[in-house]
């Protein structure tokens, strides 16, 4: 599906950006105006453009806020909280000694933590213990009469965010009745930037701390655990669930049965004349996976597969695809084939306009699929 831009991966991130507007964290007419004014492939029109929307958007929150308008205030805080994510995004050649990049990071927080704290019921921030250190998070309740409630345990992928996740999963999900618990794992977010977190390929080590967490809840059913991984997190969360037995159901979203096939493409001389999307994937990764080099990043993903352990996840498992995947194509129907469990293989055809990667852009349908299937797997 091509969006406002010729370039795949500009095109994509406008769509990602755009299509929260389901939960009311963008405008289409804001997004087609800040994209119009930045040219194909240019990277720095690209952040300057974005945090140029986020600032006046962020802007707009704050005086809403001054005058009482809670709700005016938290629509805009959370618009503004993804346009600084997406004006960061393709900020990746040094981010850790990139100021800007450090300033449109905490921005984005900062708005999303004023919006979340707009909500009707307000999120609690939380801290998962992880060994030495903790894991940041959010926990987002469907109401607030203490009833006991099946519980998504929620986290992304290979660039995701905590406040992205609020709009990509947990605001469908609250409306359904069910709580959220989600958070920065190694490799994202805050859990990167601030504590120097890298990727691991045995997820189990953040969820079981995460799982051990939830019960300590007493909004949560201890009995009603559903993982959920995006992107990359398809992977991870595959493989957690193959060494949790407390999971009730488990969402794959999508599938991913090996994640080294995708970075053993790249070119080891990947940046400057390649396009936007290779130059990203290998500035992301150096720095998320902790490596110098695509060498290093190709030898760092080995390890990330479900050879040996797919046949070990035992809850219902629903493994979501996209027709027109653009990192991880025909890998759903690998991890789908190797599962013993209980399963299910729901596909997104482009006609149905959810055949982009993680079905970006079809927010409501990918929702409304994944957790009615989520009510007939608890039998609610």
């Amino acid at each position: 599906m091509k969006f406002l831009f010729d370039d795949e991966s500009f095109s994509f991130e406008a769509l990602r950006a755009a299509g929260y507007a389901t939960y009311a964290g963008a405008e289409l007419g804001e997004v087609i105006e800040t994209c119009k004014w930045i040219p194909e492939g240019d990277e720095d029109a690209w952040s300057a453009q974005w945090a140029k929307t986020a600032e006046r958007v962020e802007g707009i929150g704050r005086s809403a806020l001054e005058a009482g308008h809670r709700v005016s205030a938290r629509e805009a805080l959370l618009r503004a909280s993804n346009y600084y994510r997406t004006a960061d995004f393709y900020r990746r050649e040094n981010p850790a000694d990139d100021a800007e990049s450090a300033r449109l990071a905490s921005a984005s927080q900062d708005t999303f933590a004023q919006a979340a704290a707009l909500l009707d019921l307000p999120a609690r921030p939380v801290r998962i213990p992880y060994e030495d250190t903790t894991l940041p998070g959010y926990l987002f309740l469907a109401d607030d009469t203490g009833e006991s409630r099946p519980t998504i345990i929620y986290h992304g992928g290979f660039d995701s965010t905590l406040e992205e996740n609020y709009l990509a999963l947990a605001a469908g999900a609250v409306r359904r009745g069910y709580h959220v618990l989600t958070f920065d794992g190694p490799g994202q977010g805050t859990a990167l930037r601030d504590q120097g977190l890298h990727f691991r390929p045995d997820w189990e080590a953040a969820v079981t701390p995460a799982v051990d967490f939830a019960l300590t809840i007493p909004e949560i059913d201890a009995s009603r655990l559903i993982l959920v991984g995006t992107s990359l997190g398809g992977y991870l969360a595959a493989r957690a669930a193959a060494f949790e037995p407390r999971l009730a159901a488990c969402i794959l979203h999508d599938g991913v049965y090996e994640a080294h096939s995708m970075f053993a493409k790249l070119p080891e001389a990947a940046p400057g004349g390649v396009d936007a999307k290779t130059r990203w994937v290998v500035d992301n990764g150096r720095w998320t996976f902790g490596v110098d080099g695509v060498p290093e990043l190709i030898e760092a993903t080995k390890p990330y597969t479900m050879d040996d352990v797919a046949d070990r996840i035992d809850c219902p498992t629903l493994v979501l695809e996209a027709e027109n995947d653009m990192f991880f194509t025909g890998q759903p129907e690998r991890i789908y084939e190797a599962l013993t469990c209980s399963k299910d293989l729901i596909s997104f055809p482009e006609s149905e306009g959810g055949g982009e990667h993680c079905h970006e852009g079809a927010l409501a349908l990918w929702h409304q699929r994944a957790f009615d299937w989520v009510d007939r797997a608890l039998v609610r």
